[in-house]
């Protein structure tokens, strides 16, 4: 019996994405994706990591398939390397790609696991990044038939169907702040990445729909903003990091239109939207069928010409959270003393999560919402007993749940949660640093060991709730 049952047919999963753990980069025609390009970048990710190897997933996929299906899950998302299916970004499909996911989703079908898809998580092939890539308008419609090629291959058979993997990180992350391939930096850049990122999208939603009936949708990393202070300008900071983060992606798709502050802030930073041509906001926002929500943090924001006011006030002055904007838009984030906090500095606050899921109910209404990513980042090793003891996880994980049942208690549409992420693996511009697995990943080997974490998991999606003594 669980103290927090959740609704009959609930999905609990788990997720992972290419080139985070497939390793393989060079095998079976895959070509060159930007994050190949920018992690063998000098400097541009931590110690030099690359995800040439990373879990060596692509070898070893019978045994991850046995992983997930020991884990009990009801479903398992999982994404598509682009590059792997076209390496070139364009033109003919490559077999042995496709041949690789066929075997993904017959091996989960066959567990009884609901195949999840997302089409990009940020992998975009070299090839069209030579030719311009996000910030060229005609790559939205090579990732509309590149879609195409996979739900003709992979069809009904994969369950849902996410079109793209935080827009905000590959547009902004990648184009904007240059955290994150291909590594451009500018306002104007981000903006017309994050543009072209949604006109993919929606042209993909088209494709799909005409190749598939499984459900569309596309998934968005979210945050709640707080003031640091009940000051004009931080209450306005408050405001530009919602805009930048949150309703960038979420209006367009979902209302048509870009928010009015939002554009007026992109012209005092220095940037524009002369990208959006007639007819582009309608495409963005034909109808999907569910939002995706990755969570995993809160963030307190300050004016950044309020830095000592913010110390003053007993807040620690620093970029923390995963949805800091850029410093353009002149928003600080500030950490609260006495927080606990994950191995990435970004604070753990369950109840933020609730508050976006309640949110989006109240104004994006009738839309069935999933989390899709929500984990917790720390510095696991294995103990003398060959163990893998992760409690900060599980006290993560149970709270985040409970958030979630909260959620479904206020009468928010919720139909199932993911962790992130199966395995550790390849935390992009983190390298291999921090982990976020339920199961150990010995790189050097490749050796699995499932963590007390997983275990626990096994437990919560078998009694469909949080385990009694949770």
């Amino acid at each position: 019996m669980a103290t927090a049952p959740f609704p009959d047919g609930f999905l609990w999963g788990a997720a992972t994405a290419a080139y985070q753990v497939e390793g393989a980069v060079h095998e079976d025609g895959r070509g060159p994706s930007i994050w190949d390009t920018f992690s063998h970048t000098p400097g541009r990710t931590l110690n030099g990591d690359t995800g040439d190897v990373a879990c060596g997933h692509y070898g070893r996929l019978d045994e991850d398939l046995d992983l997930i299906g020991a884990l009990g899950l009801g479903a398992y998302r999982f994404s598509v390397a682009w590059p792997r299916v076209q390496p070139d970004g364009k033109g003919p499909a490559n077999q042995a790609g496709l041949d690789f996911y066929r075997r993904l989703v017959d091996g989960l079908r066959s567990r009884g696991v609901v195949p999840v898809a997302t089409l990009y998580h940020w992998d975009l092939p070299q090839a069209l990044e030579d030719q311009g890539g996000w910030l060229a308008r005609g790559t939205a419609q090579r990732f509309a038939d590149y879609s195409a090629v996979v739900a003709g291959a992979l069809g009904d058979d994969v369950g849902m169907y996410i079109t793209l993997n935080e827009p905000w990180c590959s547009g902004w992350l990648g184009y904007g702040t240059g955290a994150h391939a291909p590594g451009t930096r500018g306002v104007a850049s981000g903006v017309a990445a994050s543009h072209h990122l949604l006109l993919a999208h929606g042209a993909a939603v088209e494709a799909l729909r005409a190749t598939t009936r499984s459900p569309v949708g596309i998934t968005l990393n979210l945050n709640h903003y707080t003031p640091a202070t009940d000051h004009e300008l931080d209450l306005r900071a408050a405001r530009v990091a919602d805009a930048v983060l949150n309703r960038f992606y979420l209006d367009p798709v979902l209302r048509a239109s870009y928010p009015e502050d939002l554009v007026q802030e992109v012209g005092r930073a220095g940037g524009s939207f002369e990208v959006v041509r007639p007819g582009d906001l309608e495409a963005i926002s034909r109808p999907v069928d569910f939002l995706g929500v990755n969570f995993y943090s809160t963030a307190v924001v300050a004016d950044m010409g309020r830095e000592d006011e913010a110390r003053a006030a007993g807040y620690l002055v620093g970029p923390v959270g995963p949805g800091e904007t850029n410093a353009s838009f002149g928003v600080r984030g500030v950490g609260r003393q006495g927080m606990e906090h994950l191995s990435t500095g970004w604070e753990v606050d369950p109840a933020g999560l609730t508050e976006i899921l309640v949110r989006l109910h109240r104004e994006y209404p009738r839309l069935p919402l999933y989390v899709t990513e929500n984990g917790a980042a720390q510095h696991d090793y294995r103990g003398p007993d060959g163990a893998v003891h992760d409690p900060g996880r599980i006290a993560y994980l149970a709270r985040h749940i409970a958030a979630v049942h909260d959620a479904l208690k206020a009468g928010v549409d919720v139909g199932g949660y993911f962790v992130w992420s199966l395995m550790d693996n390849f935390e992009w511009a983190l390298g291999y640093s921090v982990r976020f697995g339920l199961t150990w990943v010995d790189y050097p080997t490749g050796e699995r060991v499932p963590k007390d974490s997983y275990h626990w998991y096994r437990r919560v999606a078998r009694s469909n709730g949080l385990p009694p003594e949770d």
